[in-house]
């Protein structure tokens, strides 16, 4: 008799008791979700983690004491030791774009839109819990549109493409160049007429050939190498 897997822990940090309020209900009525913890600033948030071992931290970016991108480097950043950090789904609206270049670096998974439906919560919180990354498209055009000037590579950058450019197939060079533009998997599909299978394929082939984490490390490498559409 087969038994069903573990629900995915949930830790909910946010500053604004109203929002916490929501998420906990809207996760919290979802069988395969668990919401072990909530946070009301990112001190409170990089203890808890390191105490409830969530799978997903719902993390906000502008929290007091110490805010969303600071906490989660400390608990997903490139330094960490931790062979199994909680993957963090940053939320976010469009008056703080300022701030989600860094917490792309700082090592988020996945980002979504403070407005977007709770149906759309639910499944970035079981994207990221994957182990895929999850990039609101329109947050990544947003974000690509306002702050090229500082995705764009520096002249010494040149070897790394040279580097990417051997690696990589064409196909699988324009696939990266679709998720660098905010592309999903469906609509990368639309624009190379593959099916989203093969889509998934040429992802997971381009993340393992360059050594990359997940999708937001591969946005973050095509624009600062210069591979990405538009730029030079």
């Amino acid at each position: 008799m087969s038994t069903a897997p573990d629900p995915i822990r949930v830790l909910v940090c946010d500053d604004q008791a109203l929002v916490r309020t929501g998420y906990v209900t809207i996760l919290s009525a979802q069988p395969d979700l668990e919401v072990v913890g909530e946070a009301v600033n990112g001190h409170e948030a990089v203890a808890a983690s390191r105490r409830l071992h969530p799978d997903v931290v719902v993390m906000d970016i502008r929290m007091p004491l110490l805010d969303g991108i600071q906490a989660t480097r400390q608990l997903a950043g490139p330094d960490i030791k931790d062979t199994n950090p909680p993957k963090i789904l940053v939320v976010t609206t469009f008056n703080v774009d300022a701030y989600v270049y860094d917490a792309l670096r700082a090592g988020a998974s996945g980002f979504l839109l403070k407005d977007a439906p709770p149906t759309e919560l639910v499944n970035a919180i079981r994207t990221v819990a994957r182990g895929e990354a999850l990039l609101a498209p329109a947050v990544t055009r947003h974000l690509i549109g306002h702050y090229a000037g500082h995705l764009r590579p520096a002249a010494n950058a040149h070897p790394a493409k040279d580097d990417v450019v051997t690696a990589l197939t064409p196909r699988e060079l324009e696939v990266l160049q679709h998720i660098a533009e905010g592309l999903s998997n469906t609509e990368i599909a639309t624009a190379m007429y593959i099916t989203p299978e093969t889509v998934k394929t040429y992802v997971s082939r381009v993340l393992a050939k360059l050594g990359l984490r997940d999708r937001v490390q591969a946005v973050v490498l095509a624009h600062r190498t210069g591979l990405a559409q538009g730029t030079t």
